[in-house]
């Protein structure tokens, strides 16, 4: 087997994870025949980018970030665990939850697998600190995944090439895991330049991040979330951290920005838009769910199996297609929104046409829930599209940074840009802190709408049971709704690793 195959093959003895025994590895390394040029090690970020793409990963954004929130419902016969997701039943056994923390980990493996192995390289500094700062970031993201979803978890600081290296310790507690996190974000921010292209990070990404990571912290710690209560970072330290960084996107560069045309944010076509601070690359190209994305099917009714049109703000007319009804608007969240809300006008359906212009479905007729067009693409080819999950927005940022900042004068300019664009008025000037941050969030909830995000907000305010009816139909805690167990399938191979 020559090395240019081997470059494809890492050593990954990822069992189920990095805990579990039960797979083969997919190769092996040897200095002699990898990482011996650039190119190589390109080819092996590259491979560690490709993890996010896994469906068992890329869907379980949907399934576990929007379904255990008042936002959708899921439709009755769908598997993969999402009935106990969406009822808040889900155990260590939950299906979903067990394919997140197991492509999460082999994601985190594959990147330290460039970053102890590029280290003590001698490539050109320039080509070494953009492999590494993309190498440090990835881990980054993926760890901080997992503290949303699951809160303690093993840390794997290196590549595992060997049986004796798959039962990684747990984390002690929350500042361990964040302030590794954090580590890996600032090591990434110092590496890497402005450079956006689609489906990778630059300084702005970790910049992002960096924000996100300590708004989570803050708002945590503030709302008295289990685990969060106990670190030793305090809140107006984080809140302050959280807004410096996010500043630094805002204010500090001009390659990203808010874009003002809603509906073209989410054009597949111009994924390199304003907004796209860190979009996973999918393309109606690939030959492999991953490469291309079946998103919008999930999203989408079926309105009697025939692809159909959307009408655009503009009167013309965008072809959709069908659905599986996998994610259904629920009727509460949907009347949430203001009927001014361009949000709600332009970006939710509830008439569908033919080519003619003419309504051939309608919400309470042909389909039952008004959807989203944030995945739509015009050109699909049979099942196949160019939609991608959105995992950072300048937006996003923006909201970020006036939450972070509290009710200042900058901060509301923010957050009434936003507020603007979608058509609505400027906030009320006059909140105190804490109903000014909630505002805040709220207004996450709309702008944010089925990207993912919404759990983990109501996670971090822990207002789960306030929100979501079915969590306190579940006769759960507060507590019990901030983070899901541990897969039971990595507790039995693992023996450092407990669901206390």
């Amino acid at each position: 087997m020559n090395s240019k195959i081997l470059s494809i093959l890492f050593i990954l003895v990822l069992l189920v994870s990095a805990c579990d025994l039960s797979e083969e590895p997919y190769g092996f390394y040897s200095e002699d025949n990898f990482y011996t040029t650039p190119q190589d090690a390109e080819a092996s970020l590259m491979y560690a980018y490709n993890a996010l793409t896994f469906i068992e990963y890329s869907r379980g954004i949907f399934y576990i970030g929007e379904l255990a929130s008042e936002t959708c419902d899921v439709k009755a016969d769908e598997a993969y665990g999402s009935q106990q997701l969406n009822s808040w039943t889900a155990d260590a056994t939950n299906e979903t939850l067990t394919y997140f923390f197991k492509y999460c980990f082999i994601a985190i493996n594959r990147s330290n697998a460039v970053i102890d192995n590029l280290v003590n390289s001698d490539f050109d500094a320039s080509i070494k600190n953009r492999l590494l700062g993309e190498a440090y970031f990835l881990r980054a993201y993926n760890y901080f995944n997992l503290v949303k979803v699951f809160g303690l978890v093993p840390i794997q600081k290196s590549m595992v090439n060997s049986i004796s290296q798959t039962s990684p310790n747990m984390a002690q507690n929350l500042d361990e895991l964040y302030d590794f996190i954090i580590a890996d974000l600032k090591e990434a921010e110092s590496l890497l330049d402005i450079n956006q292209k689609v489906g990778r990070a630059d300084k702005v990404a970790a910049q992002a991040f960096l924000a996100k990571v300590y708004l989570t912290i803050a708002s945590s710690k503030e709302s008295g979330v289990a685990k969060y209560t106990e670190m030793a970072i305090d809140v107006t330290s984080a809140y302050e951290e959280a807004a410096n960084w996010a500043h630094k996107v805002l204010y500090d560069q001009s390659q990203y920005h808010i874009d003002n045309d809603l509906v073209h944010i989410y054009d597949v076509d111009a994924p390199d838009g304003p907004e796209h601070i860190f979009i996973m690359s999918m393309d109606r190209s690939g030959q492999n769910e991953g490469n291309y994305s079946k998103i919008a099917m999930m999203f989408h009714p079926w309105v009697d199996g025939v692809p159909y049109y959307l009408k655009n703000p503009d009167n013309t007319f965008t072809y959709a297609t069908n659905g599986w009804e996998v994610f259904q608007t629920t009727t509460s969240f949907f009347n949430t929104f203001s009927e001014v809300d361009k949000r709600r006008s332009d970006l939710m359906v509830t008439d569908v046409y033919n080519v003619n212009g003419e309504v051939v479905g309608s919400l309470g007729g042909k389909f039952s829930y008004p959807f989203t067009r944030k995945y739509v693409d015009p050109e699909f080819v049979g099942q196949k599209s160019s939609a991608k999950p959105y995992l950072m927005r300048f937006s996003e940022v923006a909201l970020i940074y006036a939450e972070a900042a509290g009710p200042t004068s900058d901060a509301y300019e923010w957050v009434n840009a936003i507020r603007n664009r979608a058509g609505l008025g400027d906030l009320d000037p006059n909140l105190s802190t804490d109903a000014y941050r909630n505002a805040v969030v709220q207004e996450r909830a709309w702008e944010l709408a089925f990207e993912g995000q919404r759990l983990y907000d109501l996670r971090r305010k822990a207002m789960v049971l306030d929100k979501d009816q079915r969590a306190a139909a579940a006769g759960i805690t507060e507590d019990q709704a901030a983070f899901y167990p541990i897969p039971q399938m990595e507790v039995d191979l693992n023996v450092n690793v407990t669901n206390d």
